[in-house]
């Protein structure tokens, strides 16, 4: 069995709150990415051990601290399931802000489920991947939703995009969670973003942004140089995705941007 376990950007992304556990309470929208997408397959095979092999881009680590090795034993701990055959193509870069281990694990949850005839609700498996990491359940059902929390708690949303295009580019740096994060002062935005998201994409720039920006842009300016040339080139909104360091452009039409050569781009028309 394969499946395409897909990234997802952060449409705006405001940080309300300090918690007494130490995390920071946000509210921000996580929209699927459907054609920027790994590939993840399975196979029964008749050794005594799991086989895990990788292609695409390099992941280091050992392959039981994968997600999708983490997620196959979360599994097994409540159903019996023989030893597999596991290739992961990654393609969607680390580190990112796209949630490609997150999409990883939950898409395996997702396989093993269906393959082995488990018969878990999305419920079920929303529990099950809430403990390989607060983004890992928005893949289950794998479309738009508000989150707030942590990032956990998913509420629906009627948001629409259909035939605007998406561009999504990575500058070569990774930005670590802790910069993002660096002197961020908590505030509850003027309006929630639940209600900016109801207005039109148009509008967007002017209303709502990602709170993670300003220490991001700071330590790194090729960052901030990608959401500004999106803007150059028409984007009716621009943002960084998560903590970075990737960006994205919302357009009318198909955009024309030369990227310099060490920057990774994905574009696709947005079809529902």
């Amino acid at each position: 069995m394969i499946t395409f376990p897909n990234a997802k950007i952060n449409i705006g992304l405001f940080v309300t709150s300090k918690r007494a556990d130490g995390y920071h309470n946000l509210e921000t929208l996580f929209f699927p990415v459907k054609q920027l997408c790994d590939a993840l397959e399975i196979l029964i095979h008749n050794g005594e051990e799991d086989q895990f092999s990788t292609s695409g881009l390099t992941i280091d680590g050992h392959a039981q601290d994968n997600l999708c090795m983490k997620a196959l034993q979360l599994m097994r701990s409540e159903h019996p399931i023989p030893p597999l055959k596991i290739h992961l193509h990654k393609k969607i870069p680390f580190g990112a802000g796209l949630g490609g281990g997150s999409a990883d694990a939950a898409f395996m949850l997702k396989m093993l489920n269906q393959l082995f005839n488990i018969n878990y609700s999305d419920s079920r498996l929303e529990s099950m991947a809430a403990l390989l990491g607060a983004d890992c359940p928005v893949f289950i059902k794998n479309r738009p939703v508000l989150a707030k929390g942590i990032g956990n708690e998913f509420y629906p949303t009627d948001i629409n995009l259909k035939s605007y295009w998406l561009q999504v580019v990575i500058p070569p740096v990774h930005v670590p969670t802790t910069t993002a994060y660096k002197h961020i002062i908590p505030k509850t935005p003027d309006k929630p973003l639940e209600e900016l998201t109801k207005t039109s994409p148009q509008n967007w720039k002017n209303l709502m942004n990602n709170d993670f920006e300003t220490n991001v842009f700071s330590n790194y300016p090729i960052v901030e140089s990608a959401k500004n040339r999106f803007y150059e080139n028409g984007a009716i909104y621009a943002s960084m995705s998560g903590s970075g360091s990737s960006v994205y452009g919302l357009f009318v039409t198909e955009p024309q941007i030369a990227w310099p050569q060490d920057h990774t781009v994905h574009t696709e028309q947005i079809m529902d």
